[in-house]
């Protein structure tokens, strides 16, 4: 009688843990984030989070991961720091969610980082380009995108080759613009060019017309402005309202939305654009550049989702920034066979990998050390890729005319 009863008790233990571990294979793997909804960053917040929504969904179709389907919790942080900070403080502390990815925007991603960085949960950070927020000596965060001061290399390479002599360069004072500006001072004097005039603005500002003055006073061959998506059109605006015409003029985050052209019309045609990725490049596999193409497995099937998932919506890197990201931790859990944080970032640590967005590798401070930059300028009311000169399938229309000569 007693055997029996061990063997009975023996045999509800034995099908009480394949129940459990059943439920348990079951749970879904929940990832948090915090992402811009409202506030200065809503536009492209609200893109990256279309870019983690599809990338989630995506893998659920395809049976999730580890045999697990996947759930996205994401707050809006208001486009505040302090407030993203709280978000994934109870996002790992209460919610508990297995793993998360980053913010919008460096300055978002800096003190985010910390976070990260005090549970040792590792986060992508697609959106985020600051090189310093890669090289505090933090273990858990890691790179997507190629830095902010490389943002405007292509414009200075075109100015360079096409004879031009000096660079203004403007931004505003926040943690990534000032970046891609000094940035941008450092490979102008690298290639020769003479910088007269270097100078920031306030966030938030709204007239622009004293420090464009002192910039037409310095009569530029090139002017870069490290923006985001308000001052780009303020800028632009300005330019035009006080006749200044320099032969070439680009701006960086911003500049690649498409509202941008619909709120400027024609103001915007001739304006450089640095982007990390455009729709353009699927079209590259027509012009017969099929290695270059290879570097962007997936695009074009990505294109296509989000177009019929958010008709109408912004499309811009910003949506396949934050896909790729999600892309890129998906990957890293799979090698790593579990969703422990110290197996997943060995796992991104060791990737070099290829997304719809291009190449994935960081170095052992998180840093991205694969991906490319293009510069596009707008044409006709589109932009077109016009830098590297090996991706482009356009030729920058050069010099801008003279506001006067235009339509």
């Amino acid at each position: 009688m007693r055997t029996l009863l061990v063997r009975s008790f023996s045999l509800l233990v034995l099908l009480a843990a394949v129940c459990c571990g059943a439920a348990q294979a079951q749970q879904p793997i929940r990832i948090g984030a915090s992402l811009s909804q409202t506030g200065a960053f809503a536009a492209l917040g609200q893109n990256q989070l279309r870019g983690y929504q599809l990338c989630v969904k995506h893998a659920n179709e395809k049976g999730g991961v580890l045999g697990r389907k996947l759930e996205l919790i994401v707050e809006d942080d208001q486009s505040q720091a302090a407030t993203a900070v709280g978000i994934y403080e109870k996002l790992i502390t209460q919610v508990k969610v297995d793993a998360i990815l980053g913010p919008y925007s460096s300055p978002i991603a800096e003190d985010v980082a910390n976070v990260s960085e005090k549970y040792r949960l590792p986060m992508l950070a697609p959106l985020s380009a600051t090189t310093s927020i890669f090289k505090k000596g933090r273990k858990f965060v890691f790179m997507v995108l190629s830095p902010a001061e490389v943002y405007l290399e292509g414009m200075i390479d075109i100015a360079v080759k096409r004879g031009l002599k000096t660079v203004a360069v403007i931004s505003e004072d926040t943690l990534f613009p000032k970046a891609t500006a000094q940035g941008t001072v450092d490979l102008a004097k690298k290639r020769g060019l003479q910088v007269v005039f270097v100078e920031t603005y306030t966030k938030g500002t709204t007239d622009f017309g004293a420090l464009l003055n002192r910039v037409g006073a310095a009569n530029p061959d090139v002017i870069a402005a490290a923006t985001y998506f308000e001052d780009a059109v303020t800028i632009s605006r300005k330019l035009k309202e006080l006749n200044i015409n320099p032969k070439m003029f680009g701006v960086t985050v911003g500049g690649d939305l498409p509202k941008f052209h619909e709120t400027l019309g024609s103001t915007a045609e001739f304006v450089y654009g640095a982007s990390q990725w455009e729709a353009e490049l699927v079209t590259l596999r027509a012009g017969g550049l099929v290695p270059i193409a290879r570097q962007y497995p997936g695009a074009s099937e990505f294109i296509e989702a989000y177009r019929k998932d958010y008709p109408g919506a912004d499309f811009s890197y910003h949506s396949a920034g934050g896909y790729a990201g999600c892309e890129v931790l998906i990957e890293a859990i799979k090698r790593a066979g579990s969703v422990d944080g110290e197996k997943v970032r060995a796992a991104i640590l060791k990737l070099d990998y290829h997304t719809g967005f291009g190449s994935f590798k960081v170095d052992a401070d998180g840093f991205q050390i694969a991906h490319k930059m293009v510069l596009f300028q707008w044409q006709d009311g589109k932009k077109v890729i016009v830098w590297p000169e090996e991706l482009a399938p356009g030729r920058p229309r050069f010099p801008t005319p003279p506001w006067s000569q235009r339509k």
